[in-house]
């Protein structure tokens, strides 16, 4: 454990930047920050449309990921994307006919996926 007030090589030390270095660091956290802001809301849609697909299709949650997945390679639509629709589409009342097909398809396979 390095000694406080002594950096190690992967430790961020802005004391030893110049103010372009320092410029260019910010960029890289903010936009790393945007990144991991993204990707918590994108967990949260998916968790959303497990719930859904495990309460249309019966099935235990933990095949409910794998019916996901398989929508979203069958129809080569990021899973992300297969997520939100199906997450809207009780309120909206309209799913695209591909991830419908592909859902029915996946629900209706031994074991679902």
């Amino acid at each position: 454990m390095p000694e406080r007030g002594k950096s190690d090589s992967s430790q961020f030390d802005a004391d030893h930047l110049g103010p372009e270095d320092l410029a260019r660091k910010i960029g890289q956290l903010q936009q790393e920050i945007g990144q991991l802001q993204e990707a918590v809301v994108s967990h949260a849609v998916i968790d959303q449309a497990i719930g859904v697909v495990v309460s249309l299709g019966g099935l235990p949650p933990e095949q409910g990921f794998g019916v996901l997945r398989t929508v979203s390679q069958t129809t080569n639509i990021k899973l992300r994307e297969v997520a939100e629709q199906i997450v809207g589409w009780p309120a909206s009342k309209e799913l695209p006919e591909d991830i419908r097909q592909a859902l029915k398809a996946a629900l209706s396979k031994p074991g679902s996926a």
